[in-house]
């Protein structure tokens, strides 16, 4: 190549224009759509609170019905929450009409 020669690259002119122009566009797209992204994963940092219990799970409460010779039902009531056994006992006696 002598000083006022060029390199050709095979494609006219106006094509290597467009190809190049459209090589600028997509660096452009990715690059904003990167910065878009880093942005929002910095904001979804999530931080532990100390005052931020754990929550037990739930224990229902555990009824042994019973049945006598005489068609008389009694029961066994167990569970953690004191309020949901006496609301489990007074359904029972309510459904089973014994007092």
């Amino acid at each position: 190549m002598h000083g006022g020669e060029r390199k050709k690259t095979g494609l006219p002119v106006p094509l290597a224009r467009q190809t190049g122009l459209s090589m600028v566009m997509v660096f452009l797209v990715m690059t904003i759509c990167n910065n878009a992204l880093s942005a929002e994963r910095t904001e979804m940092q999530f931080r532990k609170q100390p005052e931020v219990q754990q929550v037990k799970p739930h224990k229902p409460v555990k009824v042994k019905l019973h049945r006598n010779n005489k068609g008389e039902y009694s029961w066994d009531i167990t569970g953690d929450n004191l309020d949901e056994i006496i609301r489990a006992d007074r359904k029972l006696r309510k459904l089973l009409n014994v007092e």
